[in-house]
This record gives structure tokens, sequence and C-alpha cells, in this order.
């Protein structure tokens, strides 16, 4: 008889998180260390948990170096905002943290439909959560080893079902939270529990990688939701929510250099009913927890437990697991991504107002007083504000006598802007330098002037009234979703990219890589070539992705994971 194959070893991260005492680690002395900016080892990865990332400003790294300084070391802290919805109260208050205890003064809008704060000194973070808790907000779970902020299609007060599903996202994201009272003890001074935390649904060391969880309402995909490990898409019936089609095992990061990691789009698993969701959503991340590998954390995500597991195993355990069978799924229709911008009339005779906001950074420029704009705005505005999965913002829930005092601000202070393209208006950024740490070439900062030029190229071939999803980011965490872009740059070294075609407007389809380590430069050249070629051979209404493939430019990603390297 065999013996018994020995498991491989845990990742030094399953030590930490076993270690911690339920998240706590030793993030309240280290805290007082004013020695330095940062974390010891562990509790950079532990107060992750607590919505925080340390960083530092690369851009001064090497001064600093030469000075014989510490790495100017400030954390990026992310709020948990699930819906993205967000009152006029709350963003005063934020506005006024960010301009009097961050280093850039912004408030960054992310792709996780959420905002956060970059440049927060280890001095002024008790500061800053303690803000957010007056506020009714909390940093909870929105990094690290859990389920994070829940995202739901943008606007749901435009309808009923919207707004129904927006209830389901904030219901998901509480019960999936972590049980653990180490946030309220580190950052609130809360009273210490003298009891054993308990963690029913994540479990003692947590998951066993990031979970990202999303309701989404067709024809409108703007959360992306094929890129996302758990995703409930809304299914009406005379205008009411009735279930969800359930899609699982979605995720776009991998790593270069490693073809064991892959994008994958979600597979579905069937419809059931509303009544169930929250049942649903424990047992998907129950399994996941359980199955999911705890060795090697690039193989950790759900897509990758899914493949191995098999699609069929998988689902028939989340069955056993709620004692309920999935229904087959329910017929639905992607159409688009994008946000709707300008005014939208609502229920209840309500207007909303989506302001572009390039990148997401909400700050004060010469030409452009955003973030004043912003604070203006929240000062008479009666209804509340809604970020989008896309970095854009929503004045939401205005009246008709109220319209033109909104629009005046929103012109006065640079938030409208009639003339912004459709090419801009579908592009999109990660935040890669000077702050992100895993940033391999530049993203939001390359951004404008990379769109300035794509516009030129555009409008030279007659497409001016035309739109590509592009997305570029600094690494191949693919923060900017660039792994559902019809192009998609992939940051492979300062200067240089991975560039990838062939993805669909509906967001279903992954690209494929076109040109590897190439310059931008050189991007520009292949968009002049292939977009000539789309304006002059292309069907009526072909999307460039679509034309793409058909022409044989990059032949489709079929199973990623099997064909992606191809």
């Amino acid at each position: 008889m065999s013996e018994k194959k020995p498991s491989p070893p845990l990742s030094d991260n399953e030590r930490i998180k076993g270690q911690s005492n339920f998240l706590r680690g030793t993030i309240a002395e280290d805290l007082n260390d004013t020695l330095t900016g940062g974390f010891t080892s562990d509790n950079f990865q532990l107060i992750r948990f607590h919505g925080m990332y340390q960083q530092d400003d690369r851009d001064l790294r090497a001064e600093r170096a030469e000075q014989k300084l510490e790495p100017l070391i400030n954390m990026m802290l992310r709020c948990r905002l699930p819906g993205g919805i967000i009152t006029p109260k709350q963003w005063l208050a934020i506005d006024e943290f960010s301009a009097s205890d961050t280093l850039y003064g912004s408030i960054r809008l992310t792709t996780r439909q959420t905002f956060q704060f970059h440049g927060v000194l280890k001095p002024h973070l008790k500061k800053a959560h303690q803000m957010l808790h007056r506020l009714g907000l909390d940093s909870i779970a929105t990094a690290g080893d859990v389920n994070r902020n829940v995202m739901c299609s943008a606007n749901p007060v435009e309808s009923v079902l919207h707004q129904q599903a927006y209830e389901w996202a904030k219901k998901i994201s509480e019960h999936l939270l972590p049980r653990t009272h180490a946030y309220a003890e580190v950052w609130l001074d809360g009273e210490k529990s003298e009891t054993t935390d308990s963690e029913p649904i994540l479990g003692p060391a947590y998951l066993p990688r990031k979970f990202k969880t999303t309701v989404v309402v067709p024809p409108l995909n703007d959360v992306d939701a094929y890129a996302h490990d758990l995703n409930f898409v809304a299914i009406s019936e005379q205008g009411q929510l009735v279930g969800f089609n359930v899609l699982v095992g979605g995720g776009l990061a991998m790593t270069h250099g490693d073809t064991s990691t892959y994008p994958r789009a979600a597979s579905e698993f069937g419809y059931i009913p509303a009544e169930h969701t929250l049942a649903f959503a424990e047992a998907v991340v129950g399994v996941q927890r359980d199955w999911g590998n705890r060795s090697n954390r690039k193989n950790a995500r759900t897509k990758y437990t899914l493949e191995r597991v098999g699609v069929e195993a998988f689902k028939a355990e989340v069955e056993r697991r709620t004692g309920i069978q999935f229904e087959p799924i329910r017929p639905y229709h992607f159409t688009e991504r994008g946000d709707r911008f300008g005014w939208v009339k609502g229920v209840e005779n309500r207007w909303h107002l989506t302001l572009f906001i390039e990148n997401g950074r909400i700050l004060d420029y010469p030409d452009r007083l955003l973030k004043t704009g912003m604070a203006e705005i929240a000062r008479i505005h009666k209804g509340d504000f809604r970020l989008t999965a896309n970095q854009n913002l929503i004045v939401a829930g205005v009246a008709t006598r109220d319209k033109a005092k909104i629009e005046a601000l929103a012109r006065q202070y640079g938030l409208i802007n009639d003339d912004v393209t459709l090419q801009r208006k579908a592009s999109m950024a990660c935040v890669a330098f000077p702050t992100c740490p895993l940033a391999m070439a530049e993203a939001e900062r390359f951004l404008p002037g990379f769109v300035t030029q794509v516009e030129g190229i555009m409008s030279a071939h007659g497409l001016a009234n035309d739109e590509i999803i592009l997305r570029v980011t600094g690494c191949p965490n693919s923060c900017g979703r660039s792994m559902l872009a019809e192009i998609g740059l992939v940051g492979k070294a300062v200067g240089r990219y991975n560039l990838y075609l062939g993805g669909d407007r509906s967001g279903v389809r992954i690209p494929r890589m076109y040109r590897e380590n190439i310059t931008d430069s050189e991007i520009l050249k292949i968009i002049d070539d292939t977009t000539g070629r789309w304006a002059a051979e292309r069907q009526p209404q072909e999307a460039f992705g679509d034309f793409v493939l058909r022409a044989g430019i990059v032949k489709p990603v079929i199973d990623p994971a099997r064909d992606f390297y191809d």
C-alpha cells in the first residue's frame, strides 16, 4: 500500500493569521513605536484586514535613501461602502480629513466602488478610523483574506429593482464580515473582549485569499461581474426582484512568467430565489475557505479552486451545505459596462447626475477645482452620492427644482466638461506610481496623455464618435480590470507594457496578449494600425474587440486555464 503523500507546507500568511489572536497581532504596540513610520512584518500583513496597506512615496525613495532616511512610509486606507453610497455630510468630513491629515490631499474613487485615502501617516491612523466611525462608516475587511467591499450596480434609486439589489448588497456585506472585536479594540479604543473570538463563517484562519462579491442588475454590467469570486445577477418579474443567477470563480490577477496563473471569467452555477441569497453566499465562501489553496497564494483564489476540483464538484458542495438545489439559469443579457453620464430621471421624479472623474482622483487642479466643487455640491445637496465601479460619481436624488443649481456648480468647478470624448470616458487605470508598492509601470499618471494620443489616432480614422474599452494597470494584479478590456495594457517595467487585445463590450471575454514588453510608442503604432483596419473593414455596429477576433488579429481565449498562454 502506497504511503499517503504529505500535504504541502502552509504559506507564511497562514502562520500570521493563525498567530494573530483574531487579527489583533501587535498592531496596538506598533502604533506606539515612534522610531519608524511603518509596522513590523506580521502587522504589515494584518493591517490589511483592517482596511489598510503600508506604502511609501516611490518618487522620493532614492532621495531619502541618499539622505540615510527611512522611506516616506504611509498608509493607504480604504473605506467599506457597500454599493458605493455616501451622504453629503459624510463626504464633507472625509474631504476635511483628506485635506488636513493626508500627504496628498486627495480622495481617490476606486474600481471597488468605494473611496480611499493615500498618504495617511501612522500617527494619524486612529484619527482616520475614529472619524469614519463617527460617520457610521468603517474600513473593516476592505483588504486582506476576507470578503471585501460588496459592489452593486450604480444608481439603485433609479428603479425599485435597483433599490432592492442595493439592499441585498448591504446584507451580504454585513453577513460576511469578520466577527472579531480587534478593529474596535485597536482603532476605536473599544474595551478588550475577555471571551475568545469566533469566526463562524470565515474561520479562525480566515480565507485562503481575497474574495470579491458583486450584485449586478442587467443589462448594465457596470461592476464587471465576470471579474469577481461571487456574483449575484438580479432577475426580476414585473419590476420586482425575485432572485439571482449566481456566478462563481472570476478573477483577473496573474503573475508575469508564471503560467499556472491566469485571468478567468466567472462560471454560471444556477438561479436561486432571493430569500436564499445569504445562505448561498455563506456556502460559497465556506467551500472556498475549506477547499482553497493555503500553500501557494498565487493559486489561492476561488478561480483556481474551481479549476482544481471542477465546477460541478464545487457547485454540488454548495448545494449540500445549503440543502437547496440550484435552478437552471434564468435568461439575462449584458449590453455594456460604462456609466451613463449626465442627467437620468429615476423614480419619484428624482434626478441623478453622473460625473466623469478621470482615474477617480478628486483633487483641485489649476484648471479644475474638483475637490472644492464636490464640497460645494455636498453643502447644498439633499440626496446622496453614489460611487461607481468605474471610478465616477453620481449626485443622486436631486429634486427638479435643484437641478440647475447642482449643474451650475458642477460646471463652475470643472466637474462637467462637454468636451470629454467617449474614448476618455471608456478608459480607466489603477493607481500605480508613486504610491502602490506593486507597480511596475505607470498607470494613473500615464493614462490621460496616452488617451489624448489615442483620441488623435481615432479621429484621424474617422472614429471620433466611437469608443474602445481601454484599461491600463501598473502590474498584473489588474486592479484596473485590464483583463476584461478591448485594449488592455499591463505594466511589465518602467515605460513598458504587455498589450492585450480582444475583450468584448459586455465584459464576458478575456483578451489575449498581442505583444509583450513594448513601449507606449510601439503600442500607439499597433492601435493606429488596428483601428485603421477596424474603421475600413468593420461590419455594422461591430465593436473593436469583436473585430480583432473576426479579422484574426488575435484568436479568442476560450479556456483561460488551458489556452491563455497559447
